[in-house]
Order: structure tokens, then sequence, then C-alpha cells
């Protein structure tokens, strides 16, 4: 992921330790009423790669394989695909059939939307989006929202507006790139905005861009993207300190975590999501299934 990436020679001078949380955040935490008991949900953002095979994927396995096996080593996917090309429902039944039933897919919002039109006039656009993704039926996960970069807080009345076109049994989580979201007012009035919606509040922990770390939850569940740096040891270190930040909000009340790994270089990503995996079920007593390395 190129977003906030650095080089290494400036890795030395960045502090990753977690902020605090914001005050708020405890406030909707202790608000949830949670039946369902604590849930993870984590994985990376593609299937389709080919230098992954001799690591989840055995020597000589098919691309038309690569979404199978995938599936047998995590529960989720962030679903970058849809950002590039919105899928028909027959696509997104195919990818469904080769998924176990506690699969999520958490689809990316298209770019012809979020980007191209920057959320004005698309209605048409959305439902395409919807109708393809109802295809995944009980495996649809949250769906995820990239604003445009270039989308500063004037644009939060447009935002809100896009929002609400989308139906609210829909669970929708929406990232923040332009730093002037970043400031403590427009923070504040962003968060506000999205918690009277139900829309959840992206964490983006990723080297270059620390303001993205924000530490605000608006719904009772959290959704983070995190980016490391070729498994250098702080991506270790980091991960620890997310598990433990994961604990203490799953003891305040939050009831789901959606947990996705990047690498700079991709081929890395199962490596660095296998440790966090093994870290949430040693230290937030959950069960996952740790992925097979070939």
């Amino acid at each position: 992921m190129e977003f906030g990436k650095i080089t290494s020679e400036e890795l030395a001078s960045i502090d990753f330790s977690l902020p605090q949380d914001n005050p708020e955040t405890q406030r909707v935490l202790s608000a949830q009423k949670n039946n369902t008991g604590f849930q993870v949900y984590t994985g990376c953002a593609k299937w389709g790669r080919k230098d992954w095979i001799g690591t989840i994927y055995p020597p000589g396995t098919k691309e038309s394989d690569f979404l199978r096996l995938y599936a047998q080593n995590f529960n989720s996917i962030e679903l970058n695909a849809t950002f590039y090309k919105i899928p028909s429902y027959k696509q997104a039944q195919e990818w469904k059939r080769q998924v176990g039933r506690d699969f999520l897919f958490s689809p990316k919002i298209s770019n012809s939307i979020s980007h191209i039109r920057r959320l004005k006039n698309v209605q048409e656009q959305i439902e395409w989006f919807l109708k393809g993704i109802s295809g995944f039926e009980e495996n649809l996960g949250p769906v995820f929202l990239m604003a445009h970069p270039g989308m500063s807080p004037k644009s939060m009345d447009t935002m809100e507006e896009f929002l609400q076109k989308i139906p609210k049994e829909i669970k929708v989580f929406a990232e923040l790139r332009h730093e002037g979201w970043y400031t403590p007012e427009s923070l504040t009035n962003v968060c506000n905005m999205l918690e009277r919606n139900g829309v959840g509040l992206v964490i983006t922990d990723v080297a270059g861009r620390r303001d993205c770390l924000h530490m605000r939850l608006t719904t009772g569940e959290a959704f983070v993207r995190f980016v490391g740096n070729d498994l250098h040891p702080t991506d270790y270190t980091r991960i620890d300190e997310w598990v433990q930040r994961i604990k203490s909000w799953m003891n305040a009340g939050l009831q789901r975590v959606y947990f996705f790994l990047h690498e700079n270089t991709e081929v890395n990503s199962p490596i660095i999501a296998k440790y966090t995996i093994e870290q949430f079920n040693r230290h937030c007593g959950t069960n996952l299934k740790v992925p097979e390395f070939q």
C-alpha cells in the first residue's frame, strides 16, 4: 500500500506507539450490549497473488483455487477488487460459493463512486454496487468507503448525504485521508456525523500518516488497517500493542474488530497476519484458525 509509505531510512524516526484512546471511545463502548460474544475477523486485502504459492498456497496451485485456499486460512478479506470494478450479483455468488459460511467479504466501494464522482450524483452507481454485493448474502461483511484524498471537511455534508443512501442493515466504515479531518474540531464534527448515522471510522496504522491513528470509535465495532514495513521488527511489536489495546476495548464492550493486514511488499502479508492471529488467540480468548504455510 503506497499511502503513508516511507523509506527504510526514515523508520528509526517514527514513534510507532499507539496514542491514548479518544475520550469518546469509552462512552461509545460502554453503551454496547453484546449478546453474541466478542468476534475477530482478520485477513489480507486480496487473494489473487501468485507469489503466495509456497506460503499459504501449495506448489502447483491454480489461480482458480486461490480464493478457496485463502478462505481456509483466513475468515475475512478487505476486498479491494470491488474498488476497481463493481461485481455482478453472479460474480459475488461465485465468490461466495468458494468460502465457508462464517467467512466475510468486506468490499471497498467502487472508485467510480468515491473518486471519480466524489460521492455526488451516484444514485445509479450505488444501486449497481449494492445489487452486486448482495450476491454475498450472509457472507457480506462491512462495506468500506475510502473517501477521495482531496475530500476535506468541507465535503462532510456530501458524505453524510451519500451515507444515508446506503441501507441501514449494511455496516459501513469510512477511511478519511485528507489531513484536515484530523484537527480536533474537524474530528469531533465528523465523528458526531458518523455516529448519528451508525457508520464507523477506519483506523489506519501506517508509518507516514500517524494522524490517521485517531483511536476514536463511533460504533461498537472497530475496523483497523495495519500497514507493516516488510516484517521489520517494529511490525511485530506494533501488533503486540494492538492486541492489548483491542483486548482492553473488548473488556469495555467492543463487539467485533475487523483487522486487515498489509505490508509494503504484499508477499509478506500472510506472515504478519499469521502472527496477528496467534496473538489474538493467546491474549483475547479467540479460537481463530492459524494459517498453515506450505
